[in-house]
């Protein structure tokens, strides 16, 4: 990064501010700040403190950080087929919806700061003792956070979640034992014995539902208005990390 505002010499080269190249790399503006902030791409401070980089040189590093994109993820490719009689309700395509999952690079990976401090943020501010963020394969709920319980994973059929990633809406079950749709799940019928559900979905830079932000409980809640819109906007501040993460590691 270099403060110096390049000479007339890049004039066939134009300058972009961090929501043009932001916009051509697919990404968010806050995305795009953090990235640029921490080098990955040469950009100088305008006279008036406004950062700029050349077009060339964002261009550039989306070829290097797209190379891997076509990679085979490191997943059993079963896990990203569509099951031929699934057990539980599919969305619209499917199949393209697990590709995209796959394309996320972030399947069986390990714990990471950001992705907790989203969970726990959520369970704080929905006064629930669970959240998670969640991935969904053809065969299983996979958590890639998870606040509050030890479970990594889960057989997909009884995921709550599923609800969301199939009709890409949040989702709301204030007790599952009056819900048709969850009172035989055998997580409500048994251990842990759940009651109370919210979960947003998560949407990939693609724009395909790759998983949810969900907090939940033991206990029949409501979540008012506000508390809503909270979980929808770390369900946001979720999908950044999700694109910055594809980014950092070439899969975007």
């Amino acid at each position: 990064m270099s403060n110096t505002t390049p000479s007339s010499s890049d004039e066939h080269d134009p300058a972009l501010t961090t929501r043009e190249a932001a916009a051509l790399l697919g990404i968010s503006v806050s995305t795009a700040q953090k990235w640029i902030e921490g080098g990955a791409v040469e950009s100088w401070k305008t006279p008036g403190g406004h950062r700029r980089m050349r077009r060339k040189a964002v261009l550039r590093l989306l070829a290097e950080r797209t190379a891997m994109a076509s990679a085979p993820p490191c997943v059993g490719t079963h896990e990203l087929r569509t099951l031929s009689d699934p057990r539980y309700v599919v969305g619209p395509d499917e199949a393209a919806r697990l590709r995209s999952v796959g394309r996320t690079g972030l399947l069986d990976t390990g714990a990471e700061p950001t992705f907790d401090r989203i969970t726990r943020l959520a369970a704080i501010m929905a006064g629930t003792p669970f959240s998670a963020i969640s991935l969904l394969t053809a065969t299983r709920q996979w958590f890639k956070s998870r606040h509050g319980f030890d479970e990594t994973e889960t057989a997909r059929e009884v995921a709550f979640c599923n609800h969301a990633v199939a009709t890409d809406r949040l989702v709301t079950v204030e007790d599952a034992r009056d819900d048709g749709r969850f009172r035989d799940n055998p997580a409500v019928t048994g251990e842990p014995h759940l009651r109370f559900y919210a979960g947003c979905p998560l949407h990939a830079p693609d724009g395909f539902v790759v998983g949810t932000l969900c907090v939940f409980d033991r206990t029949p809640r409501r979540l008012d208005g506000t508390q809503l819109e909270c979980l929808r906007a770390l369900a946001e501040i979720a999908e950044d990390e999700i694109r910055l993460y594809m980014v950092e590691r070439g899969r975007r």
